[in-house]
């Protein structure tokens, strides 16, 4: 069994003491969160954070203590699988800036509103365990 191997990072702000996650939409109009094909010789993290500065225009900060992965078949290549490996990431006051040639849109969502627009349960779980644990309390993390 082949891997090919995307990672990324479910990217949040603090806005009105509120925590906001940023969905991207793909062309094909699917929620998810900024990802993306892990070159030679870069680190999972290296990924992510190009990756989120590729697709959303957001420099973040990773935190520790957090990765969640989404792995399924790739139908169009037998034998192999695609796994995702996403960590957290916080990110204030900037301005998201969208790549219009792989993204129809995005947005900042509540937690219970961001689950409502997912579609792949794996990444409705990803997002809940993100939130369970930027709710710990910090001696728990």
């Amino acid at each position: 069994m082949k891997f090919e191997e995307s990672c990324g990072a479910v990217v949040f702000t603090r806005a009105d003491d509120e925590i906001r996650y940023v969905l991207i939409r793909s062309l094909e109009g699917v929620y998810g969160f900024p990802k993306g094909h892990r070159k030679p010789g870069e680190s999972r993290e290296e990924t992510a954070l190009r990756e989120i500065r590729e697709e959303v225009g957001l420099s973040v900060t990773l935190l520790p203590g957090f990765s969640a992965q989404e792995e399924f078949p790739l139908p169009e290549k037998p034998d192999t699988r695609k796994r995702i490996v996403y960590f957290l990431a916080e990110y204030e006051n900037q301005s998201i800036v969208a790549q219009r040639e792989e993204l129809s849109g995005f947005g900042l969502y509540a937690c219970g509103e961001a689950l409502r627009l997912l579609q792949h349960e794996s990444r409705r779980r990803i997002l809940a365990e993100a939130d369970a644990f930027l709710m710990k309390p910090e001696t728990d993390k």
